[in-house]
């Protein structure tokens, strides 16, 4: 009777693994119809099941990747750009990292708020792991969106700091000003916002008094100012030398 039982334990165990239908799969595979049907809460229960009842299991990682998936489509970016992130370091050599990198940056630059006056550093760490992908990534599929986001959210920092420079020069913050007209010149490639940058740090240079300075950013920037902006810097370069 004993051999019988085992015998037929066997059977079953044989037949259990060439069906495929395990547990896990049962599960990964419910989680997966479900999430299909948007209904995300029930696919996470699944997906819990599998993570603390079957962590060694083939399905675990999966598992791990459609977590992330779920928050990325709930639209919890925060928790969703986490989870991606931890994917990564836990399986760095994931055939699916491109895809995880992707997702990663996807989710930064959906917290990017819509106006430039708030807080924009989600776009910052979005520009990051775009650039990954272009410089990791050149030929997956991801590059074309990559490129797209990257102009974007650099047009967003842009204005944002063209904005900031520009408040505090028509507020006579001419100091600050100038931090900011330069820092612009070290971080921004767009010509028509350099030039307005380099006519702003020698017109915030000459209301700051500073003579030299002034006639020094003339020098290097007066070929390069904007359009409208020559007769204004002859005007006060002819000012800076006098004064002297």
């Amino acid at each position: 009777m004993r051999y019988l039982f085992l015998i037929l334990f066997l059977v079953g165990c044989a037949s259990d693994s060439q069906d495929g239908r395990t547990q896990a799969e049962k599960l990964f595979k419910e989680a997966e119809e479900l999430v299909k049907a948007e209904r995300y809460i029930l696919a996470t229960e699944k997906l819990n099941e599998i993570k603390t009842q079957h962590p060694y299991s083939f399905y675990a990682t999966p598992a791990e990747l459609l977590q992330a998936d779920v928050l990325f489509k709930q639209e919890n970016y925060i928790e969703a750009a986490a989870a991606y992130l931890l994917f990564r370091d836990f399986h760095p050599r994931h055939e699916k990292i491109p895809y995880v990198v992707s997702r990663i940056a996807e989710s930064y630059y959906k917290q990017i708020p819509d106006t430039i006056d708030r807080d924009l550093d989600a776009a910052l760490e979005s520009i990051k792991y775009y650039e990954e992908i272009l410089q990791k990534y050149p030929d997956s599929s991801y590059k074309k969106t990559a490129q797209k986001r990257i102009k974007s959210a650099k047009t967003m920092l842009r204005e944002k700091d063209l904005y900031i420079a520009d408040f505090y020069f028509k507020t006579k913050k001419y100091s600050a000003a100038r931090y900011w007209y330069l820092d612009i010149l070290s971080h921004h490639r767009d010509s028509k916002t350099r030039d307005h940058a380099k006519s702003r740090t020698i017109l915030a240079t000459y209301e700051l008094k500073e003579w030299k300075a002034c006639l020094d950013f003339v020098e290097k920037f007066y070929q390069n100012v904007e359009k409208e902006a020559p007769k204004a810097i002859n005007s006060v370069k002819e000012k800076c030398k006098s004064k002297i």
